[in-house]
This record gives C-alpha cells, sequence and structure tokens, in this order.
C-alpha cells in the first residue's frame, strides 16, 4: 500500500509542473505568427484575434509577421517553437496546399502542429483595376481572350488562396494569365491600384476600401454566397463559373503536444469571440464569417484538405515559380 502510495505521489509530482504551467497560462505575453507581410488578409484577422485574446486572458497577445516561401516561412518558425503556448500560429489554407505544390515544406501539416480552432470564413475576390474595360466575369474573360498576354494576376504569393484561385480562373475561363506573387496581399493588391498589375486576388478585408473608394472594381468572389462586406458583388457561380468555389478560412494551432488545458482554453476564448455581437458585426464589414470550430473538427477538416488539394494541385498541373 505504501509503495502503491509512493508512485502514484512520484507521478503526481512529476506531471505537477506541466499542469501548473497550464492553469497559470497565459503567464507572459504570447506571440502569434502571421506567416504573411503586414496589411494582408491573415495579418488582419491575426490583430483583430490578438486584441480580443489580450482582453480577455490578460496578457498581451502580439503579432509577428514572418512571411516569404508562399507562407512556408513562417509556418516552419512556428513548427520549430516550445510547445508551451507561448507560439500560436494563425494562418490561412496555404497550410494545407503548400504541402503538395512544394517538393519539400519546413513542417508536416499532419504531425507538426495540434489544431485550436478554424475561427473564420471568407473568399477570394477579384478585383481589377478600374482602367480595365470589364464590368462582368464574363466581359473580363472575353477581353483576356482577344488580348493574350497582356494581363497577369496579383497575389499574396505562390500556394496562397488567390494562387489557387487564379489557377482555377485560368483553367476555367480557357485563357492565358501570368501570375505574379508577391509577399502580402496588401502589396498584390497595391500593385493593382497602381496598375503595375491588372487585376489581384485576395480576401475581402484589405480590398472592400479600395473597392469603396473606387481603386478597384470588385468583379467576383469565389465563395458560396455573397459577403456583407460586397453585396454587390457576385459569386463566381452566379456569373457563370459555378466550378470556382474556395472556402478561403483562417485558422489557429500551436505546436504539436501543446497541453491540453492550454488548447482547450485558446479554443474556448477565441469561440466565445467569435460569438460576440459586436465582435460579429466587425468581422462581417470586413468580409469574414465568424464560424469556431472544435479542435476535432478543424483537425479533420486539416485532413480532408491535404486530400483535396493535392489532387487539385496534380490535376491542374500547377508549379511553384
Amino acid at each position: 500500500m505504501k509503495r502503491r502510495t509512493f508512485i502514484a505521489s512520484s507521478v503526481a509530482l512529476l506531471a505537477a509542473p506541466g499542469i501548473v504551467r497550464a492553469q497559470a497560462y497565459p503567464a507572459r505575453p504570447v506571440r502569434m505568427i502571421v506567416p504573411f507581410g503586414p496589411g494582408g488578409n491573415a495579418d488582419v484577422f491575426g490583430r483583430i484575434i490578438a486584441q480580443k485574446l489580450s482582453e480577455r486572458l490578460g496578457e498581451q497577445f502580439y503579432v509577428e509577421n514572418v512571411s516569404g516561401a508562399g507562407g512556408n516561412i513562417g509556418v516552419g518558425r512556428a513548427a520549430m517553437a516550445a510547445p508551451d503556448g507561448y507560439t500560436v500560429l494563425v494562418t490561412p489554407p496555404s497550410f494545407t496546399i503548400n504541402p503538395a505544390l512544394h517538393d519539400k515544406v519546413p513542417y508536416d501539416a499532419r504531425t507538426s502542429f495540434d489544431a485550436v480552432t478554424l475561427a473564420v470564413s471568407t473568399s477570394v475576390v477579384l478585383a481589377a483595376n478600374p482602367s480595365v474595360p470589364a464590368q462582368t466575369l464574363k466581359e473580363l474573360a472575353a477581353l483576356i481572350k482577344s488580348n493574350p498576354g497582356k494581363f497577369n494576376y496579383a497575389t499574396a504569393g505562390v500556394g496562397s488562396p488567390g494562387h489557387i484561385v487564379g489557377e482555377m480562373l485560368r483553367q476555367s475561363l480557357g485563357v492565358d494569365l501570368v501570375h505574379i506573387p508577391y509577399n502580402s496581399a496588401a502589396l498584390a493588391i497595391g500593385s493593382t491600384v497602381a496598375g503595375h498589375t491588372t487585376m489581384c486576388l485576395a480576401a475581402p478585408a484589405p480590398i472592400v476600401p479600395q473597392v469603396g473608394d473606387g481603386q478597384l472594381r470588385a468583379l467576383a468572389m469565389a465563395y458560396r454566397k455573397r459577403l456583407q462586406a460586397l453585396a454587390d458583388v457576385p459569386t463566381t457561380a452566379e456569373a457563370g463559373y459555378p466550378d470556382i468555389e474556395f472556402d478561403n478560412w483562417f485558422g489557429v494551432f500551436v505546436p504539436a503536444v501543446t497541453h491540453p488545458d492550454i488548447i482547450a482554453l485558446l479554443n474556448r476564448e477565441i469561440v466565445r469571440s467569435m460569438s460576440d455581437p459586436g465582435m460579429r458585426a466587425h468581422l462581417l464589414t470586413l468580409g469574414l464569417e465568424p464560424i469556431g470550430r472544435t479542435p476535432a473538427e478543424f483537425s479533420r477538416q486539416v485532413a480532408i484538405e491535404l486530400e483535396k488539394w493535392a489532387k487539385v494541385v496534380r490535376a491542374a498541373n500547377i508549379r511553384t515559380e
């Protein structure tokens, strides 16, 4: 009996540091890695949720932009971080696309991370410089076909949601389009506003202000429904191209084997934030639809999308530049 009690006490003592750390979390600032540059879609959402978590948990959550290689550099850095809850990854679906697009990525999408939640879902918007004489997607397709080699599209990088939708458009419309990758959606959008590229493909958040100011013309969104933030912009299905659809989500991960209590805490607070009426209203004005998944639900979706995008990349013969 004494021996059994001693063993049980020893096990409890060995486990105690991790339990104490989880119960005290967060006890210091938390880094949230966004694998794209400032001003882009992931950055906009990352800063919104960082502020909300700071308010709810009483410690600073701050964004660190680590751009490059279509998100691979930032995701790789997050994968190497200690699994203590003080490094969090906020990423779009490039997380599940890049393993199929690149011969080698600095992380394993199945084993390097634990899922926290799929926080929001959104669209990929096709927006053109106002000098482009097309008011609809069909008019744009006709214009590109009659001017081969003269049109291009800017995105947040190789493997970004915009890049994948751009390749879907290129094939579905049967047009000649050149991909111009940047390190962030903000840079891609800026290039189209300045006329350096003819169009851009990105999530709505950084596009909405430019459309409102007349600096860009939104032609279509590759989504299952119209978004409140761009209510006058038709979906690709409404524009006559139902095979072009993309669920452009933003998800939250932590390095693998992070304490389950920390994952549960982050999930609970993010999901509660998504359901807050004020937060929902703000996100919807940016074209972001609040979701909030359990870690298990999000893990299953990641596994499905890894297979899905591997097939799409192979079928479309999409190559990295």
